[in-house]
């Protein structure tokens, strides 16, 4: 957008070519209003899941662009298709990329290379110039050489500190060392903290991110979408104790997925369980890693490690709570439990058809929502001519909880604003 409005461009990414574009790459839809997910139920979504705490200008802003971002997203290459089969509940309310983030990242940068736009892989921003709270210069790392680029204007699209280990234990302290990066290696937050050492304003918790349940023996960084389980709002989820600790049918998955990494992070060991049954196989989207397997439940609580007789204990009593009623994935039904000390609310079936099936299950952080306060033209508060875009600013939006898509929309949507007023105010 920079470029289309007659800026001379750079763009400067701390990762190598084969893994540009940071996070992006991992991502396969965007959440957008349309004539069937309306601009109120988009809100509504978007207040549920934050419980309010947002910044509602830049929401609607955010809402009401979305349709238009699709549009533009088209005319730079990329294209789109329908809802993959198995992706719970996102059929009405995203849409899909063609190939995924990378054919989304591979038609943007065939699209700047087009227009002439410059772009400098291994460069990590080192240092930034920024006096009387204006920016003048950044200093970067470019194959290891040293270099400094002067610009009028400074956008930041760098992403939050996922991939920071010692920022992460900084905020959550020890358990931090369990937590797996689902998304790239390369979102160290050198940028954002430098920012906010200049002046520029801070929205967000560092201890709150978009942290799901991933199959714990993904990697370390960058295991991706396909690491993530969506088996959990079928059966029940244990801790290593092989007690339940949270209401697994509390509402549609793509409202509450991202929670369940804060969920995990905080049981012992960061380490829980995904228990179902037979009958229940193949109605998610199937981990990357084989499920495991048993006849009786207490076969199924030794292969994962957990205490045989805890484990049959309370699939029996969870069973014998459980309401019958109409089970149907696609909205919040009646199949419930009673009398549980956490009932689960939807989805409730009897774990009574064996084989009996498990994933274990790890926090995978995929972003951090600890940022810098925008305004509704991207600009970062406290720097005059430094613009924000995607996780470096979505907390100005997601202060906590998450809908799928909604960061693709976050950053396309502001992305587009930033590019179009940084070069505004450098021409």
């Amino acid at each position: 957008m920079a470029a289309e409005n007659g800026a001379r461009v750079i763009i400067v990414d701390s990762a190598p070519k084969e893994f540009r574009g940071g996070n992006s790459r991992h991502t396969r839809n965007l959440r957008v209003m349309s004539e069937t997910y309306s601009e109120k139920s988009f809100l509504t979504d978007l207040d549920r899941v934050t419980g309010g705490a947002m910044n509602a200008q830049l929401a609607e802003l955010a809402v009401r662009s979305s349709p238009e971002a699709r549009v533009w997203m088209t005319q730079q290459g990329v294209r789109f298709q329908p809802a993959l089969e198995g992706t719970l509940h996102l059929g009405e309310t995203n849409a899909f990329f063609l190939g995924g983030g990378k054919a989304l990242l591979n038609a943007y940068y065939f699209a700047a290379e087009r227009r002439g736009i410059e772009v400098l892989y291994n460069a990590e921003v080192i240092a930034l110039n920024i006096r009387n709270g204006v920016f003048e210069t950044s200093e970067i790392l470019h194959n290891g050489e040293s270099k400094e680029i002067r610009a009028k204007t400074f956008i930041a699209a760098s992403g939050g500190f996922e991939s920071n280990l010692e920022w992460l234990e900084e905020a959550w302290g020890p358990a931090a060392r369990n937590f797996l990066i689902r998304g790239t290696s390369f979102n160290k937050g050198r940028v954002l903290k430098l920012l906010l050492e200049n002046g520029a304003q801070a929205v967000g918790d560092p201890t709150q991110c978009h942290a799901i349940a991933i199959d714990a023996r993904s990697p370390k960084y960058d295991g991706g979408i396909i690491t993530r389980l969506d088996s959990l709002p079928l059966g029940i989820v244990v801790n290593r104790n092989a007690e339940r600790f949270y209401d697994e049918g509390e509402d549609l998955w793509p409202k509450r997925y991202a929670i369940w990494g804060r969920l995990i992070a905080q049981q012992p060991d960061q380490i829980a369980y995904s228990i179902f049954d037979s009958k229940l196989a193949g109605k998610f989207m199937p981990s990357l890693y084989p499920v495991i397997r048993a006849i009786t439940i207490g076969e199924l609580a030794e292969r994962l490690g957990l205490e045989p007789g805890a484990l049959t204990a309370t699939v029996e009593h969870y069973n014998t709570a459980v309401i019958p009623g109409s089970f149907d994935l696609a909205h919040l039904d009646d199949c419930r439990t009673r009398g549980l000390a956490i009932d689960k609310t939807h989805w409730a079936q009897k774990i009574d058809t064996p084989p009996y099936l498990a994933y274990p299950l790890r926090p995978g952080i995929t972003f951090t929502y600890l940022g810098v306060i925008v305004n509704e033209k991207a600009q970062v508060q406290g720097v005059k001519n430094v613009y924000a875009a995607g996780e470096i600013m979505a907390g100005n939006i997601l202060s906590k909880g998450y809908l799928g898509g909604l960061g693709m929309t976050i950053g396309t949507v502001f992305g587009r604003i930033a590019g179009t007023e940084a070069a505004r105010a450098a021409l």
